[in-house]
């Protein structure tokens, strides 16, 4: 699943006539960007939730070719990053999925971060696995990190005024059962992280690269500036 239905003021004013999924960083919009990591990774279905300018979305995914997309509407009202999955759940079935963030972009390092999480992926012991960026290499992102992991993965909350050598760049596997126990409505993913926290059940696995949060227009020219002084784009 890809998240795009924010309205992305963050980003104005380049967000004044398009939706945030269709600014363009190095040539390509940071949809494309998110679906060509998913279909290296043998993704072959991805469904992109839409509000903010949706006929713009649907028409420029209308192009592509190489995966199929299917879209849940939040015409009437946006619900969240926890809300808008469990509105698009039913396409999923019982099948853990990715879920990622329309405005990640990274630059692999050893390996391939997506082949990575399938690999450390155990539903056994896992209802969501999240991908974790070094605060020390990260571009465009301005916060004091997300969460805190010990030597076998397991995330659990920075304590207040600390801060974490991590931060979450908007990639995770899950499970659906980890959403058993959401609200109707909209929501926050963080209220079912935490009950898979208590749980010991929501784990990390560090992005071996550099990870670049396109969140203003600022960081769009960062990031721009970073992908231009690379021999290729990875």
């Amino acid at each position: 699943m890809i998240m795009a239905a924010g309205l992305g003021t963050r980003m104005r004013p380049l967000t004044d006539d398009r939706p945030k999924p269709l600014v363009e960083v190095a040539g390509k919009t940071l949809i494309d960007h998110a679906l060509d990591r998913l279909v290296a990774a043998g993704v072959t279905l991805a469904v992109v939730n839409v509000h903010y300018k949706s006929d713009m979305v649907k028409a420029h995914l209308a192009k592509r070719h190489d995966v199929e997309i299917r879209f849940s509407e939040e015409t009437d009202t946006l619900l969240g990053t926890g809300g808008g999955v469990v509105k698009a759940m039913p396409h999923f079935g019982s099948e853990p999925f990715f879920i990622m963030n329309s405005d990640t972009i990274w630059v692999e390092g050893f390996g391939h971060a997506l082949d990575q999480m399938k690999d450390r992926w155990n539903p056994d012991t896992m209802d969501g696995l999240l991908l974790m960026a070094s605060m020390v290499t990260a571009i465009g992102y301005e916060g004091s990190g997300d969460f805190n992991m010990d030597s076998e993965g397991h995330l659990s909350r920075v304590a207040e005024h600390r801060l974490s050598p991590f931060a979450y760049p908007g990639v995770q596997i899950v499970h659906p059962r980890l959403f058993d126990k959401a609200p109707a409505g909209g929501f926050s993913t963080n209220l079912v992280w935490d009950i898979a926290i208590a749980a010991k059940r929501l784990f990390g696995i560090r992005l071996d690269g550099v990870w670049i949060h396109v969140g203003t227009p600022e960081a769009a020219k960062e990031a721009e500036a970073f992908l231009a002084d690379l021999p290729t784009v990875r």
